[in-house]
């Protein structure tokens, strides 16, 4: 470790010197000397580099957001070659370079923040062994030896030995009992950020080589950190354990605010948006609010589930999304929050089963047929009667002349024609 730190010598002098600076402010309100002092100044070391690391964290997120527009094409591809494992990862890699994607993006923060991590270890180290070093002079080393955090030297170790712990003015079990703790949170929170990003903010339904990576730092990372952690000092635990809380922190804003599109991150996000978008009409939307929209919306077919569900939602609740990623209300949609009988997609009424009725029911139903039956009968029988009771006209003989005759009538009825008959073959008399 001491070799890998010498490498970074170079920074050592800026990191010692805004260390510096920061125990000049907290040494007017706590004491020079104090681990309070010392140890804020550590921790606001942490939070000055991870705001300037912001811009390649916002470069890692849209690196991230490319991989999951190719998620698409990563499924074809494992579908078309799920029967060789190196034609897949080939053609995988080839994908990857067309688009100009790197899996391998995600770990930019962590790298670019490795020199300092290393600079600072060969600052508290230089401290830990009476040396000064950078911007730190021969009174600030005396004051920073003397720092204590919880009974802790600043510049001890797990694995010191009893004899140069005395040295610092500490004992082993204070420094042995505060030192394991801070490597167990660190492992900890290492641990819970990796698995609230796999478990939330990872669309399951493609699997791929990043994927993989994914799951298996979730397990190294801590199993690392447990084990280096006893070769570090506390300082630098001080340091990784801020670096890590605020790791998390970013990260859990970041999966709320802007999910990854198919995780259940983004059914939760969907879900409270929808739920503001129909309280509020569609009104008073951010600015990552109204982009996302619109990328819902521009997906047209082929949105998730998710996404369809949250377009059906608005739909039903009388709003419609535009291109532009706005929400209004719409007048072609009717909203189905009641019960109503109409579709809000097709606007016509829904087909609906006919209730089941009692037994009590049927059978009054069937009385007042039989009864409207009856009633129907006594209509006819008595306009029958009104018909016959009816006097006879003068032109019945007339009528009567262009009857036909009553056997006409029943040759008519037994299917012979009118009129003289053809008469029948010799054979058959």
């Amino acid at each position: 470790m001491d070799t890998i730190a010498s490498l970074f010598s170079f920074i050592t002098t800026p990191v010692s010197w805004i260390i510096v600076q920061f125990h000049s402010l907290y040494g007017k309100i706590f004491g020079p000397d104090t681990g309070w002092a010392w140890g804020l100044s550590i921790v606001s070391l942490v939070i000055l580099i991870r705001i300037c690391l912001i811009p390649l964290f916002v470069k890692q997120i849209k690196a991230t957001r490319g991989m999951q527009t190719l998620q698409p094409e990563m499924k074809k591809i494992q579908e078309r070659y799920k029967n060789d494992k190196q034609r897949q990862s080939e053609e995988m890699m080839k994908l990857y370079k067309e688009t100009g994607t790197n899996p391998l993006s995600s770990c930019l923060p962590i790298l670019a923040q490795s020199p300092f991590f290393f600079a600072l270890y060969h600052v508290l180290n230089s401290i830990a062994t009476g040396k000064t070093i950078g911007a730190i002079n021969e009174p600030l080393l005396d004051s920073a030896r003397q720092a204590h955090i919880f009974g802790a030297p600043l510049a001890a170790k797990f694995t010191d030995s009893a004899a140069k712990l005395a040295d610092l003015d500490a004992t082993a079990a204070n420094v042995k009992i505060v030192t394991a703790i801070m490597i167990v949170l660190m492992s900890a929170s290492q641990f819970f950020t990796q698995r609230q990003l796999m478990t939330k903010n990872v669309d399951m339904s493609v699997k791929t080589p990043f994927m993989q990576q994914q799951k298996m730092l979730m397990y190294v990372f801590p199993v690392m950190f447990a084990v280096f952690g006893i070769n570090f000092p506390v300082g630098v635990l001080v340091y990784w354990l801020t670096t890590n809380l605020w790791t998390m922190g970013q990260q859990m804003y970041v999966i709320r605010q802007n999910p990854t599109p198919g995780s259940k991150a983004q059914a939760a996000f969907l879900e409270r948006l929808q739920s503001k978008l129909v309280k509020n009409g569609g009104e008073k939307l951010r600015r990552g609010e109204k982009n996302i929209i619109k990328a819902i919306v521009a997906k047209g077919r082929d949105r998730n589930d998710n996404e369809r569900k949250f377009i059906n939602g608005l739909s039903k609740a009388g709003l419609a999304a535009s291109a532009e990623g706005l929400v209004a209300k719409s007048e072609s949609s009717v909203a189905v929050l009641d019960g109503d009988d109409e579709s809000p997609s097709s606007g016509q009424p829904k087909r609906q089963q006919p209730k089941r009725q009692s037994k009590s029911q049927r059978q009054s139903a069937a009385q007042q047929a039989a009864k409207s039956d009856d009633e129907a009968k006594t209509s006819l029988t008595k306009s029958d009667d009104a018909q016959d009771a009816k006097p006879k006209t003068s032109a019945k003989p007339a009528a009567a002349k262009q009857q036909p005759s009553a056997g006409a009538r029943s040759k008519a009825k037994s299917g012979q024609r009118k009129g003289p008959q053809r008469p029948k073959h010799p054979s058959k008399k």
